[in-house]
This record gives structure tokens, C-alpha cells and sequence, in this order.
């Protein structure tokens, strides 16, 4: 076995690998199967050895053994190794296991070699931790702590305030609960003041947002005066916050500043975003001067386009012409940092151009262009208020602002200005101004060349020249197919022309281009009223209502297709909502006031048309319908101001006149009667029922009068036959045939009538009363004699609606009458 064995020259001095491959003997296992003293101990005593001493020097024959590199090793026996710890050659042995790895003293000879003892079985669980120990408490209250403050944020985040609130209280205590647990275990220095921190924070948060401000305020001082959080006096911009929201600007003042002093200089967007608040509480404050300071100080630093617009708003509200100009070339000269070449693709490459197709939308995309609208919004804002008073006159003004905007980089707004110019011209009805802007606007690109047509064609529809704006309909929707104000004003001209589906159509077009274009959608609802498609117009302004929660037109529009659909209590339902958006539109209150009277509540009829004549007194129907209903509750007095009213307002309509007579007599003042009919008979004196009224009026009171108004009477009577004889042979000559003017009860307009006539006539009146829900009108003009009859008879209905209720004088002849019919 050793024949193989090249042993190095033990005097090779030089060998610079000497003694790497040197080592312990005992180690080396490759020759146990030869070493006959360790062979004879395994067989003997199954590796048991005697017991040996320190002090015992080995025995044993070394040998010399081979390594792979040539080096000689003497291998001591295994009886002969030296004891653990002792000391050998100088060096002391290393403490070994008291027991071999694998093996035990009970163990049987020949059992199977089972280092790991895995003959043993599964290693036995783990003892579990004690849940009741005061470190295991306070761990689980912690997680809880947090866990109610994560649900608090979302559920604020979700919209429930209140929700947000409860979890953030609940927080509060258990984390108090929390710290007085730490404090009975642990020293105070081993609290956690982060959680602390957290669920304060978000206490306050929350106090914020629900509009409990005191408690805010408070819960803010116990973290801000606490010098154990660090960096806590930013806090203050909360509480500067919310003392702005309460409107008291001098502290919101003080605590922004004092948070400005906590934040370090190294932190420009903090302190710039601070100092911008202050100048927001200048500006309520109307402390112009003080704000201009905050916002040229913030344009020095790092200027932004809420600081420009601002300060221009601030240099206007003092009047400095030149201040102005400038603040608006520092708000026109703030960078947008956006690269629009990035969106175009410079090659033909398909990788790139997909590149860049996935990018024109994404999300960043979107926020540089949210960022460029409110740019333009801004400018456009400012322009629109400055150029007014920067110069002599608003077109001067305008100039100046297109010329700084041309030169900058929103060169597009230019023309969107000179738009704006043309408008203010029409708001100063200088039509032929704005006419002539936006016709040399028409030469411009598509864009604006659709614009200016849009606005041409809508003057011309509100000039009710259809033709041009028609034709100019037709050059904006040319111009730009996609602009949905150019397709509603087409649809608008031809709706004007009758052609109600081709307008539909229009009105469809437009709103696929723009789903939010309320002015498509209002139309086309009121298109498909016109075409009787009372379902599909509903279905438009419910559509309409859930855009525009509280607009008046809209509500009135479902009110009215309701009202069309015959279901009164919808109508009513909504016409309310739009009473809650304009408490005082009269038109709407005496359409509800209408609506009751259809369905037969005076009461509430009587209330909403008293509210339309009180914040309109001039609506003829509401007068009139007023004056009946205290005519028929017998309020003779409050009825003759209405009617007077009436008389005021159609002074040319002698039924108002001869009401007011009648409802003098009907209180019992006579006196007032006749002297009212006596000057309705000086201003109308060919009117017959005032002569006839005069008549039995003299007569009952023993005046002379009465002879002579009714000479009066009779010659007016014999002129009205004698016209009427000639127009009815003129009709006759003409091969037409008239009727026979209905009379009296007996037939004959001249017989005075009789006591045994009375209930006839009585009998022929009340079958020729309308119904209750009929005008209140006659089906043919009766002729009275000169008998003196009442216009106001108790057992007479008065109509239903107001707007169909109407008295005539022929209805005032007859269907007004009562049933006092008195013989001469």
C-alpha cells in the first residue's frame, strides 16, 4: 500500500507550500482500516478505550503517511491520542464532545448507523407562547392600534366621514389603554411614540375633515407642545388651515408663519407651498399689498403659474395699470416643463411608433395635459380681466394681451383671445364689431374657423335670421365635423324650420361626439316633445338631471312632460324641486298653484298663485283667478283689489270695471256701485250690460237717472238690431246662413223678464254652465234685457285652471249672472 507512497526531502527548507497540507492526524480517516490497534478496539470493546493520563506518554508506533502533495505525517493510535486539554509539544488540544455525534452508551451492537436520529420520530412541537403575558398584551393591543388607524384612512379616503372618525377615536383610547399598560411593564423611555404620533394625527385629521375644528385645533396643540415628536411644528400649517376655514385670518397668519419657521431653507417646496397660503389669507383678508409682497417674493424664488395668476389678480384689485402688464409677463413666461416632441414619432421604426402610441395616453400624459389647461385657463383668465384697464379702451387692452401671447409660447391662445375680444363686443351690443372680428377670425385654421362660425351662426339664430345661421352652421360643422357646438347650433336651425327628426338627428351627432354636451341633450329632449315621444324626451332630461343636479330648466322640462303624460302628482313632485332651486320664479309658482287647482286643493292653490302675484303683481291670469276665489268665499272687499289691478293693467277692457261695480254692490255699498258704473258708462257709452246695470240700479235706489239711462239703452238696442239685421242680410246675400242670436229664456232681447219666467230661466242657465274642468266661457253670446241682473251669483263654478279661465263681456253678460233676478 505504501508503494505509492513519494515522500518529500525533509531538508527542502525552501518549499514556499510547506505545511499547507499539514494537519491534525487524528483527523484522517482513510487509514482507520489498517491501524491495527484501532481495528482491535472496535472489535474488542465496541470503541471503548481504556482510561489514559496526561501524564501517560504515547506508545504507540507512528507511521508516517502520504498526502496528495508528497508531505510526511506521523499518525498516532487512537489509544495513544492525548487526553482532552492536555498539553502536548507544547500546545494545548482543543476541548472535543463528551460524546460522539450519533452515538449513545445504550446503544446495541449492530444497530444501524442513524447520525441525525430520525429513528426517533417527529421532533416534538414547539411550546406555544403565553397569550397571557403582559408583553404578548401589548404586542396584540398594538396591532390593533394599527389596524384601526388603517381602516380609519380608507374609510376617509372611501368618503365615510363619519365612519373614519369612529375608528380614529377607538384608536385613540385603545393606544391610551396601551401606554399605561408600557408604563406598568417596561420603563417610559420604551413607549412607542410613532404609533403615538399616528393615531394622534389622524385623530385630528379626521376632527379636520368632519368640521369639528375646536377639536382639531385641540388635538393638533397635544402633539405640537409634546417635545418628545420630533419635527411636530409643522403641524402648525394644519392648524393655519383650519383657523382660514373659520375665517380668522389674523391666526391662520401666525401659525403659517410659524410653521414657515420650523421648515428647514433646504426644503424650497415646503416653504414656497406655505408662503403661497399666506398670500391666500392675505388676499381674504384684503391685504393686497402684503400678498403682492408673499407672491413677487415666491415669482423671485420659484415661480409658478397659482403665484402668477395671483399676483395679476392682486396688482388688479389695486388698480396698477403697469404692475399688471408685468405681473401678466411673468405668468406668461413660467415654464410648463412639457415635451411634446416625445409624442412624435421621428421614425418610420413600427417598435417606436408603438412606443409612442402606448404613451400619448398614459397617465403622465394626462397630468401634463391637465397642467397645460389650467396654464391656458389661467391666461385666458387674466387677459380677460386686465385688458379692460390696462389700456384706454377694452380693444386696446385685448391688443396688447394677443401681441405678449404671440410672442410666448401659447402662441394657440391668441386666437381663442380675439374670440373673447368679439364676445365683449357683443356684451356691449356692438354687433357689427363682433360681426367683423369674427369674420376676419373665419380665414384662420380649421380650428378657429370652426369656432367663429359656431359663434356667427348663434348671433344670427338670436337675430331670428335662420339663413345665415344656417349657412354658418354649415361652414362650422364643414370646418370641424367633430365640434359638437357647430352640430347643436345646425340641429337649432333646423329645429326653427319644423324639421323636427332631421334636427334629432343633429342633436345625435353631436352628443356621439361629445357624451357631456348638455346643450345636445336639453334640445333633443325638447325636439322629442315636439314630436310627441313624451318617453324618450323624460328619458333626455333624466339624463340631464343626473349631469346638472340643480338646473331649473331641466326640473321644469320633467315637470312639464309629467303634467303632458297626464300624471299631476309627478308634476307637482318636481315643479316643488324647482320651487327649492328658485323660491321666487312667479311662472312656476302659479303653475303649481295650476296644478293644485286641477286637483282640487284650493288651499294649496290659493297659496302658490298669492306667492306669484306677490313677487309678480302683474300676471293678468293669477289677478283674475284670485279675484274669483274671493269671490266665491264671498270676500267681496279683498276681490275688488284684484280686480282694480286688472282694470289698471287693461284699461281698455270694461269687464274689470263692471267687476269691481259688482262686487261694491254685493258688499252693500251702493253709493260706490253706482258712481263706479257711472264712470265705466262715461268711458265705454255704447256698452249695453253697464246701461242695463245703471238702469236697475237708478230704479232700486228712486232716481230720476234711471229714465234716461234707459233711453240710453233702448236706442242702443235698436242700433245693435239694426247692424245686426244688416249683417245678417249680407250674409244672406251670400248664400251663408247665421243663426239666430240666442236670446233670453223667452227668446225676445227686448221683454222685460217676469216673475213666472225666473225659473226657467234659472233652469236654461245652470245646463248651459260649463263643467269643472271646461273654460269658463260661453258656447254663444246671450243678449240681456234691461232687467238688472247680478254678474256674481253664488251657485256659479269658477274654472279650474287659470290659464283657460277668461271673462268676456258676453260671458260677463250671462254665465256671470246670479240668480237674483228681480222683476220691474
Amino acid at each position: 500500500m505504501m508503494q505509492n507512497v513519494h515522500l518529500a526531502p525533509e531538508t527542502d527548507e525552501d518549499d514556499l507550500y510547506s505545511g499547507y497540507n499539514d494537519y491534525n492526524p487524528i483527523y484522517d480517516i482513510e487509514e482507520l482500516e489498517n491501524d491495527a490497534a484501532f481495528q482491535q478496539a472496535v472489535r474488542t470493546s465496541h470503541g471503548r478505550r481504556p482510561p489514559i493520563t496526561a501524564k501517560i506518554s504515547s506508545t504507540a508506533v507512528t507511521r508516517p503517511i502520504a498526502t496528495g502533495y508528497g508531505s510526511k505525517t506521523s499518525l498516532a493510535s487512537s489509544i495513544g491520542r492525548p487526553m482532552t486539554g492536555a498539553i502536548q509539544d507544547g500546545v494545548t488540544r482543543p476541548m472535543t464532545a463528551v460524546r460522539a455525534a450519533g452515538f449513545s452508551k445504550t446503544a446495541l451492537r449492530g444497530s444501524a448507523f442513524d447520525p441525525l436520529g430520525q429513528s426517533r420520530g417527529p421532533a416534538p412541537t414547539l411550546e406555544a407562547k403565553k397569550k397571557d403575558s403582559p408583553e404578548e398584551k401589548i404586542k396584540q393591543l398594538e396591532k390593533e392600534v394599527n389596524e384601526l388607524v388603517e381602516d380609519s384612512c380608507i374609510a376617509s379616503s372611501c368618503g365615510d366621514l363619519k365612519l373614519a372618525l369612529e375608528k380614529a377615536k377607538d384608536a385613540g383610547r385603545k393606544e391610551r389603554v396601551l401606554v399605561r399598560q408600557r408604563e406598568q411593564v417596561t420603563t417610559p423611555e420604551n413607549i412607542n411614540l410613532d404609533l403615538t404620533y399616528s393615531v394622534l394625527f389622524n385623530l385630528a385629521s379626521q376632527y379636520s375633515v368632519n368640521e369639528m375644528y375646536a377639536e382639531a385645533l385641540n388635538t393638533y396643540q397635544v402633539i405640537v407642545k409634546n417635545k418628545m415628536f420630533s419635527n411636530a411644528g409643522i403641524l402648525k400649517m394644519n392648524m393655519g388651515n383650519i383657523y382660514l376655514k373659520q375665517r380668522n385670518y389674523s391666526k391662520a397668519i401666525k401659525f403659517y408663519r410659524m410653521a414657515l419657521d420650523q421648515v428647514p431653507s433646504v426644503n424650497k417646496q415646503m416653504r414656497i407651498k406655505i408662503m403661497q397660503n399666506i398670500g391666500v389669507t392675505f388676499i381674504q383678508a384684503g391685504q393686497y399689498s402684503d400678498a403682492i409682497n408673499s407672491y413677487e417674493h415666491i415669482m423671485s424664488m420659484a415661480p409658478n403659474l397659482k403665484a402668477g395668476y395671483n399676483l395679476t389678480i392682486c396688482y388688479f384689485a389695486v388698480g396698477d395699470r403697469e404692475k399688471m402688464k408685468k405681473a401678466f409677463q411673468k405668468l406668461i413666461a413660467v415654464p410648463l416643463e412639457i415635451d411634446e416632441d416625445k409624442y412624435i414619432s421621428p421614425s418610420d421604426d413600427p417598435h417606436t411608433n408603438l412606443v409612442t402610441e402606448a404613451i400619448k395616453n398614459d397617465h403622465l400624459r394626462q397630468m401634463e395635459c391637465e397642467r397645460k389647461a389650467m396654464a391656458e385657463k389661467y391666461i385666458m383668465t387674466s387677459a380677460k380681466l386686465i385688458a379692460p384697464v390696462i389700456e384706454t379702451s377694452f380693444a386696446a387692452g385685448y391688443d396688447w394681451c394677443v401681441e405678449v401671447v404671440k410672442a410666448s409660447q401659447y402662441v394657440e391662445l391668441a386666437n381663442d383671445l380675439e374670440i373673447n375680444k368679439a364676445v365683449t363686443y357683443l356684451r356691449q351690443k356692438d354687433y357689427n364689431q363682433a360681426v367683423e372680428i369674427l369674420k376676419m377670425l373665419e380665414k384662420k385654421d380649421s380650428r378657429v374657423k370652426s369656432a367663429a362660425a359656431t359663434n356667427l351662426s348663434a348671433l344670427y339664430y338670436m337675430g331670428k335670421d335662420f339663413a345665415q345661421a344656417s349657412s354658418y352652421a354649415d361652414i362650422a360643422v364643414n370646418s370641424d365635423r367633430y365640434n359638437p357646438a357647430a352640430l347643436t347650433n345646425k340641429g337649432n336651425t333646423v329645429f326653427a324650420n319644423g324639421d323636427y327628426e332631421k334636427a334629432a338627428e343633429f342633436y345625435k351627432e353631436a352628443l356621439r361626439n361629445d357624451s357631456s354636451c348638455t346643450e345636445a341633450l336639453y334640445n333633443i329632449g325638447l325636439t322629442y316633445e315636439k314630436l310627441n315621444r313624451l318617453d324618450e324626451a323624460l328619458d333626455c332630461f333624466l339624463k340631464l338631471h343626473a349631469i346638472l343636479r340643480n338646473s331649473a330648466e331641466v326640473l321644469y322640462q320633467i315637470a312639464n312632460i309629467y303634467e303632458l303624460m297626464e300624471n299631476p302628482s309627478q308634476a307637482i313632485e318636481w315643479l316643488m324641486q324647482v320651487v327649492s332651486v328658485v323660491p321666487t320664479d312667479p311662472q312656476v309658482l302659479s303653475k303649481l298653484g295650476e296644478l293644485y287647482d286641477h286637483e282640487g286643493d284650493k288651499s294649496q292653490a290659493f297659496q302658490y298663485y298669492y306667492e306669484s302675484y306677490r313677487y309678480f303683481p302683474c300676471n293678468i291670469e293669477v289677478i283674475e283667478w284670485l279675484g274669483a276665489y274671493y269671490i266665491d268665499t264671498q270676500f267681496w272687499e279683498k276681490a275688488i283689489q284684484y280686480f282694480e289691478r286688472a282694470s289698471l293693467m287693461q284699461p281698455t277692457q270694461v269687464k274689470w270695471q263692471l267687476m269691481v261695480a259688482s262686487c261694491f254692490r254685493r258688499s252693500g255699498n251702493y253709493q260706490k256701485a253706482l258712481d263706479t258704473y257711472k264712470d265705466t258708462h262715461r268711458k265705454f257709452p255704447e256698452n249695453v250690460e253697464c246701461l242695463r246695470f245703471l238702469v236697475r240700479l237708478c230704479t232700486d235706489l228712486g232716481l230720476k237717472d234711471a229714465q234716461e239711462y234707459a233711453r240710453k239703452l233702448k236706442r242702443l238696442e235698436k242700433m245693435k238690431e239694426i247692424r245686426e239685421q244688416r249683417i245678417k242680410s249680407g250674409r244672406d246675400g251670400s248664400g251663408g246662413s247665421c243663426g239666430k242670436r240666442e236670446g233670453s229664456a223667452s227668446g225676445d232681447s227686448g221683454q222685460n223678464y217676469s216673475a213666472s219666467s225666473k225659473g226657467e230661466r234659472l233652469s236654461a242657465r245652470l245646463r248651459a254652465l260649463p263643467g269643472t274642468n271646461e273654460p269658463y266661457e260661453s258656447s254663444s253670446n246671450k243678449e240681456i234685457d234691461a232687467s238688472y241682473v247680478d254678474p256674481l251669483g253664488p251657485q256659479i263654478e269658477r274654472p279650474k285652471t287659470a290659464a283657460k279661465k277668461r271673462i268676456d263681456e258676453d260671458d260677463f253678460a250671462d254665465e256671470e249672472l246670479g240668480d237674483d233676478l228681480l222683476p220691474e
